[in-house]
């Protein structure tokens, strides 16, 4: 498996495709799990604001798990325990950050609230609650020890075809998503009339 310094290193390309399959293919795991919890909870509600079946925010959490994990493991000379516990608070407190993030920027750029935390017993404003951060230190432990190894068999096998297609939709996903969902529908019409 690479590192991040293979990562920029490599001239064949394997690392880069590797991680650009994981943010694939746990966006799109993301997506289900998501839809999942929404018809098991027997909730009405969307996973993400792109029109694809992915939620991009997955696939960057997922990379974070990786680089954080790997670092840790190679870096902290230490048991078992204590590197599961680096890792959990660091993931916590980085997971946690980017959700916080991605909600204001959501907030900001599309004028809606995708998730609000404000129900539950230890929320930090809307975008962040202790129990959910929590529980992405958890599914992050999870995704280490058990989902990972069992993808990674699969990650780099896919064939690069596979790959350049999911990068080319997932941009023309973006660019419909900020055309229709946002101003700039309005700005092109009022130039273009």
């Amino acid at each position: 498996m690479c590192n991040l310094l293979e990562f920029a290193h490599n001239k064949d390309g394997e690392c880069a495709m590797y991680y650009i399959n994981c943010f694939f293919l746990y966006s799109i795991l993301g997506f289900l799990f998501e839809h999942l919890m929404y018809f098991l909870l027997g909730h009405k509600g969307d996973s993400g604001i792109l029109y694809g079946s992915w939620t991009p925010v997955y696939g960057i959490g997922i990379i974070i798990i990786i680089l954080v994990s790997n670092f840790i493991f190679k870096n902290l000379h230490s048991t078992k325990l204590l590197q599961t516990l680096v890792i959990f608070v660091t993931v916590v407190v980085l997971l946690t950050a980017i959700e916080l993030l991605g909600g204001v920027l959501i907030e900001k750029i599309f004028k809606t609230t995708f998730w609000d935390y404000s129900n539950l017993k230890f929320h930090i404003g809307k975008y962040i609650a202790l129990e959910v951060s929590f529980a992405w230190g958890l599914i992050s432990l999870l995704v280490v020890y058990f989902v990972k190894p069992f993808f990674d068999k699969f990650l780099l096998k896919i064939p690069s075809w596979i790959t350049i297609l999911c990068i080319v939709l997932f941009i023309a996903d973006i660019s419909f998503t900020l055309f229709f969902k946002t101003k700039l529908k309005g700005y092109f019409f009022k130039v273009f009339k």
